[in-house]
């Protein structure tokens, strides 16, 4: 199994795409804005250009999507990593044993300040800031989407309306070139048989006059023809467009149910980690310093976060990113329904007697 990059490396490589995208954007934007401007190359020539670039535009946006889903999931690893570790605090180690046997006081503070002094709590810190810069890109992400989706999704309307119009021209323009050419063939069929020479000659140019409205109409129907089929293959186009970034819209919100649902198990773990009526450890943790996951942390600051209610949460919001991004779904657990958290595993301030002391 490849081992997964640096979050950083990965975090970078995500804004440097985005700005790609953002540029790439705003192109296909401006090509369905601007669609009925004056053009002097042919729509071939026009269409393999735009083709190119909306193709390559929606790849982009396909690779930062499941990039943005690599990021959110290194997270959810790196939590794990963290929670394991804390696991392995609850026991005693060797040198606290045998403080042990001459003073279970000194025991108890040798693991006590082992604990307080690890750097999981700076683990979880540096989780926080991660999360706090990845939720703000893919925030970031979903408002220009939903802005660009907009613009583009009015544009797309309003050119499918005016090929609806031009498909209503051209039937008018069918049934009047058949109602033209049949009195150019009645008149046709009365020369010679009615009236006198001037009467023939009089039909015969009234014949001509038909005719030749009729051709003036077939050349307009021939071109609002090719102007039809002209849009139909854009409006392809500009529809996989539109369809992209609804779909973007949707890979962004399900990314940011669960990142924003991680982070609540981040805190939780926080907060049984750490004794947060110590002086200074619960103002670590301000929506202040972390403004793009601010939600979460104020259910921490009046207490509100709940693990019981957790567990089933980012189970279904990891289903939901599965949906989405089923390759970077999480393998199910060897032992279904076991929890996430114990919620009835109580932290170590009320489970050990020496942080009662």
């Amino acid at each position: 199994m490849r081992k997964a990059p640096p979050f950083d490396s990965q975090y970078e490589a995500a804004g440097g795409l985005a700005e790609k995208i953002a540029a790439e954007g705003a192109y296909c934007e401006a090509c369905i804005r601007g669609f009925d401007s004056e053009e002097t190359r042919s729509a071939d020539e026009v269409f393999l250009e735009q083709n190119a670039r909306f193709q390559a535009h929606i790849a982009d946006g396909a690779a930062l999507d499941a990039l943005l889903a690599e990021l959110v999931f290194t997270l959810d690893r790196m939590t794990a990593e963290v929670s394991a570790d804390l696991d392995s605090f609850r026991g005693l180690t060797l040198r606290e044993k045998m403080a042990g046997w001459t003073s279970r006081h000194r025991m108890w503070r040798m693991y006590t300040e082992r604990v307080r002094e690890a750097p999981v709590i700076e683990r979880l810190l540096d989780l926080l800031a991660k999360s706090d810069a990845l939720a703000r890109l893919i925030v970031s992400q979903r408002t220009s989407i939903i802005e660009r989706h907009k613009i583009a999704e009015h544009g797309l309307v309003r050119i499918v309306e005016q090929r609806r119009r031009l498909v209503d021209s051209i039937d008018i323009a069918r049934l009047k070139m058949k109602e033209l050419n049949a009195k150019a063939l009645t008149t046709q069929g009365r020369i010679g048989v009615y009236g006198n020479r001037a009467h023939w000659e009089q039909m015969e140019a009234e014949r001509r006059a038909l005719k030749a409205e009729a051709e003036q109409i077939s050349a307009e129907e021939h071109e609002m023809r090719d102007d039809s089929q002209r849009r139909e293959r854009f409006i392809g186009l500009f529809q996989a467009f539109v369809d992209s970034l609804n779909g973007r819209i949707g890979a962004c919100n399900v990314l940011l149910r669960k990142l924003m649902i991680d982070v609540e198990e981040r805190l939780i773990i926080y907060q049984a980690q750490v004794d947060t009526d110590r002086p200074g450890m619960k103002v670590r943790i301000k929506p202040e310093l972390f403004p793009d996951i601010a939600a979460p942390i104020r259910l921490f600051e009046k207490g509100m976060l709940v693990a019981q209610d957790l567990e089933r949460r980012k189970s279904r919001a990891d289903l939901d990113v599965a949906g989405k991004f089923p390759a970077y779904a999480e393998p199910a657990p060897e032992t279904p329904g076991a929890p996430l958290i114990d919620p009835a595993r109580r932290s170590f301030r009320f489970s050990l007697p020496f942080l009662r002391s």
